[in-house]
């Protein structure tokens, strides 16, 4: 367990992949499944303690479980009610919501049915009653007093009672219109002074849903095809894509001046309010695609000269998802994995909000509180969040490492496992998952004090100083970069550890001597390669929006568009992110295989080389490149003459 336990032998040990495999950081592995077993204590607890009943069936603000039998709460009028024929839980003023509590302010009453149309008045109320045997009003007043006792007003609902249904598995009498929830929506989107354009921002996403989903599709499908033309086109793929996003952004970005100069035709025909905020919207929107356009332009222009390097990497890449195209579908199962594990998540804590010993507040009223150490639990459960989800994403890590190690340290290609992506995962499970514990522990140990930060942060806003409020924020950024540059080294490590099986300490120290041997490469190869993949999210997102205003175009309302193209777009950018990123990964790993062939084998009889010819031209084309570089007496071409020396021998 001890990291620096092998640091004098590891120096002089040379590495023999794929040769042996071994358990390693066994400690780790019993360390996290203890705490798995934890996580399972409080979700039985929870569901133990009667919570699952309370979240599921609902309760009302005297305590009583809505559908069944209770006990009664002492000190509290109306509880201990039978209320077997009264399901659903129905509140008096569902629209009235806490914001910093994060509740609805309102009290809470079990009915047998949800009125499933708009009550006006307490007369529509009391007839709701008679007709259907659901009592909207407070337990003590009897239906026939709802018109006639002075106390109604305070004891029943707040008219109009919106329409309302029950939400499915929950049994919660809930507002059919959204608009219910407008002003939650509006202390949301501060930027929003007119209640009556968010109305149409919230029209706009209900009246384009199909188009939304239509879209979202489309950039699952734009990120696929980018796979496929990467696996076979990629010695053309960065002018491809440089051809591309130019078209895309002057496209999008002409696109937006042509419907500004109409939109500005139309306004000075019609001088209205809307015409107005149309013009101004569509204005906005192609200042801001010029200006990204024009930053985009630059960036290119400088990172022209290092095109060449990245079509020799990514054509290597490629190659490797020719031989394993399962790569492609590792993020679904990522994904599948992570959404399972949130759902579970999200369903404990939802009964850990409802767990606890009845309570009376200030109002009479009950709530459910945890008291002693079991209040701690929440903390246990936040951190189990960040460590299983990190561990799910550095068993994803582990597993890519291990097939492309695998392709990579093959020198028969035909020799290769039917499958490389399912040994690699039966290897993990068999050896590897004690590191992976460790190492996204590790991540999860910077993550937490920087989300601690981030919430002081907020809650101190507008309250601290200025130099409190730069303080935190610096410590918040230095935690970020330090989570990055720990996640570069963690992945790394898995690299070295699906190499040659050893603890994560030591493969950590590995690949960071490595890494550093190669420092001006590496800036050099992230740099350029980040850099295309970059722009194949920006394509994708590009050629997304652009569908999205064809599509959109026939809604005049100019100001609508805002909610559903960012909406799509996000989503977009999140699609190609997890499929690219997975690339991304694979040319990480790739490197790290090179510079580990090219320092520990000089091709001569017995040390040959792995490389395939494609990656040895790969090396040729760089090590000119360099050359040419280290003739003016540049950093660059002196750090890679080690790495050149040896490559030079093939």
């Amino acid at each position: 367990m001890g990291c620096c336990s092998s640091a004098a032998q590891s120096s002089k040990r040379e590495w023999k992949p794929l040769e042996d495999h071994s358990c390693t950081d066994v400690p780790w592995l019993f360390l996290f499944i203890l705490f798995c077993v934890g996580m399972g204590f409080i979700c039985g607890f929870s569901i133990a303690t009667g919570a699952a009943a309370r979240l599921l069936s609902g309760y009302d603000s005297y305590g009583n479980i809505c559908g069944q039998k209770n006990v009664k709460v002492e000190g509290i009028v109306n509880s201990g009610l039978d209320l077997t024929h009264k399901k659903y839980v129905f509140f008096l003023d569902p629209c009235n919501i806490d914001l910093v509590h994060q509740k609805i302010k309102s009290l809470a009453l079990c009915v047998s049915a949800c009125p499933r149309k708009e009550l006006k008045t307490l007369a529509d109320i009391q007839k709701f009653a008679e007709t259907n045997g659901s009592t909207l009003c407070s337990y003590e007043l009897q239906p026939s007093e709802y018109t006639t006792d002075p106390a109604a007003t305070k004891l029943c609902p707040k008219y109009p009672v919106p329409e309302s249904a029950p939400i499915p598995f929950f049994h919660r009498c809930a507002p059919v219109n959204i608009s219910c929830y407008a002003k939650f929506a509006e202390a949301l989107i501060t930027f929003v002074s007119d209640s009556s354009v968010l109305h149409r921002l919230i029209s706009g996403v209900m009246t384009s849903k199909e188009i939304i989903m239509g879209l979202c599709l489309l950039s699952l499908v734009l990120s696929m095809i980018l796979m496929v033309i990467i696996r076979y086109i990629s010695r053309v793929l960065v002018w491809i894509l440089t051809i591309l996003v130019i078209l895309g952004s002057l496209g999008g970005t002409g696109v937006l001046w042509w419907l500004y100069a109409k939109e500005r035709i139309s306004a000075s025909a019609v001088e209205t309010q809307i015409a107005k905020d149309n013009l101004q919207a569509v204005l906005i929107y192609a200042i801001a695609a010029t200006v990204f356009t024009v930053v985009l332009f630059l960036i290119m222009l400088v990172m022209r000269k290092r095109v060449a390097l990245t079509i020799a990497l990514f054509h290597v890449a490629g190659k490797v998802f020719i031989h394993l195209p399962l790569l492609v579908f590792q993020p679904f199962w990522t994904f599948f994995v992570l959404i399972l594990f949130w759902t579970y998540w999200i369903t404990v804590l939802l009964f850990l909000g409802t767990t606890g010993s009845p309570v009376p507040n200030e109002e009479g009223f009950v709530e459910f509180r945890m008291v002693g150490p079991l209040k701690y639990m929440w903390w246990y459960h936040l951190v189990g969040l960040i460590w299983i989800s990190e561990f799910i994403l550095a068993c994803q890590q582990m597993t890519v490492a291990g097939a492309v190690v695998t392709y990579y340290f093959t020198r028969e290609k035909r020799n290769l496992p039917f499958t490389p992506i399912l040994a690699s995962v039966n290897r993990l499970v068999c050896y590897h998952l004690g590191t992976v514990a460790k190492g996204s522990f590790i991540i999860t140990l910077v993550k937490i004090p920087r989300m601690i930060l981030m919430y002081i942060h907020t809650q101190l806003k507008g309250k601290e100083n200025a130099c409190a409020r730069c303080m935190l924020k610096a410590c918040i950024c230095c935690l970020w970069c330090l989570e990055k540059c720990l996640t570069y080294l963690n992945q790394n490590a898995y690299t070295a550890t699906a190499i040659n099986s050893t603890n994560f300490c030591t493969s950590a120290k590995d690949a960071f001597v490595i890494l550093v041997e190669n420092a001006l490469r590496v800036a050099a190869i992230n740099t350029v390669g980040d850099f295309m993949l970059f722009l194949g999210k920006v394509l994708i997102v590009c050629s997304t929006g652009l569908a999205g205003i064809m599509l959109l175009n026939y809604q005049r309302d100019y100001t609508i568009w805002v909610l559903p193209l960012i909406i799509v777009c996000l989503f977009a950018f999140l699609v190609a992110h997890c499929f690219l990123s997975i690339y991304e990964m694979v040319v990480d790993v790739l490197f790290l295989c090179f510079a580990i062939d090219t320092k520990y084998n000089d091709g001569s009889p017995g040390r040959e080389f792995y490389m395939d010819k494609v990656l040895m031209e790969f090396v040729e084309n760089s090590r000119k490149s360099m050359k040419e570089a280290g003739r003016g007496g540049g950093a660059e071409g002196r750090e890679l003459k080690p790495m050149a020396s040896g490559a030079s021998s093939s």
